[in-house]
């Protein structure tokens, strides 16, 4: 359905596999995106979106963030990262850019602020990424103190979806290796589709007050590390020799993966895994908070959607869904 008045929507963190679904909704919608990425190529899965505009930008840059959001309605933050990338590590990421994106909101005019946070977000979380996480919210928060700016946060636990980052990589170990170590099998997880979290997105860009409090999305059933575990290999019909790994042995796998040759290996597994993924692992990422009555919440299940795309069948790209109901 298309918006009556179009809104204007920079989306920060749109070449990604979120943003991409939130893309997908909005252009649907006929909403003109701007949809900054520092490499063109990144982005060029949406080159065909009928209503985006991908510009090779720098939005850590002060001056070229404010050229980004004049002019526009709302802005969506999505830019997360889960391991520390260059001396700016997770503050840069979570914690200066969303109060930079903020103050630029204030200065431009932005009417609604969307940004992207993680469940258990504390400033004194029990890990790294969920401390920075916790101070990125206050940082914005304090950036949009006293404006007329709307503001929604959205908490999720781990997204899934054709493209995700946590059952493709699952799959890939299990395709790989007869014997799999698992650290953290306890871990408690809440997955949620990300189709459902870009509808939130799209309900808070036309109901801002839908986020007065933080919105914690999770699907609905809770899992353990070891039951996804089971479920993948269970989808791909494998036989596969799972290893739980006490606490201990968790945190001496990830340290070997932080550092060569095991960060090559895992470079090359598609396994990123830190001391600090597992600290965030030992709190439920499970959700706490109810939502609110005029937030039409109906999330899917896992289970459907997962086989499909895990066993490659019935594919047919979100792109090319975009497309038909644009009539291209």
């Amino acid at each position: 359905m298309r918006r009556v008045t179009p809104k204007r929507i920079v989306i920060l963190g749109g070449g990604g596999f979120i943003g991409s679904a939130v893309a997908e909704r909005l252009a649907a919608q006929g909403d003109p995106l701007v949809i900054p990425t520092r490499v063109l190529a990144r982005a060029n899965h949406l080159a065909l979106l009928p209503t985006a505009d991908i510009r090779q930008a720098n939005i850590h840059d002060d001056a070229t963030l404010h050229a980004l959001l004049s002019g526009a309605d709302a802005v969506i933050n999505l830019v997360g990262i889960l391991h520390p990338e260059g001396r700016a590590g997770f503050d840069g990421a979570h914690v200066a850019l969303p109060r930079a994106v903020a103050k630029a909101c204030v200065k431009q005019g932005v009417a609604t602020l969307i940004h992207m946070s993680a469940l258990n977000a504390d400033v004194n979380g029990v890990s790294e990424y969920l401390r920075s996480r916790g101070r990125g919210e206050a940082a914005v928060r304090e950036a949009l103190h006293g404006s007329a700016v709307r503001l929604a946060v959205l908490r999720p636990s781990v997204v899934f979806g054709r493209h995700d980052n946590f059952l493709n990589m699952l799959a890939g170990l299990v395709r790989k290796f007869l014997v799999i170590p698992l650290g953290s099998p306890g871990a408690r997880f809440q997955p949620v589709h990300v189709e459902d979290v870009a509808d939130v997105i799209v309900q808070c860009l036309d109901q801002p007050e839908l986020g007065d409090s933080p919105l914690e999305l999770g699907g609905p059933r809770i899992y353990t590390m070891r039951e996804l575990v089971d479920f993948v290999i269970a989808t791909l019909g494998a036989r596969r020799l799972v290893v739980p790994l006490p606490d201990a042995l968790a945190m001496i796998q990830a340290l070997a993966f932080e550092f060569p040759p095991g960060k090559w290996l895992g470079a090359a597994l598609g396994v990123a895994l830190t001391r600090d993924n597992v600290r965030s692992m030992s709190q439920p990422n499970v959700t706490a908070l109810p939502l609110p009555a005029a937030l039409h919440w109906r999330p899917a299940a896992l289970e459907p959607t997962a086989v499909e795309y895990l066993q490659g069948r019935n594919h047919r790209s979100r792109l090319q869904g975009c497309r038909e109901r644009a009539g291209r």
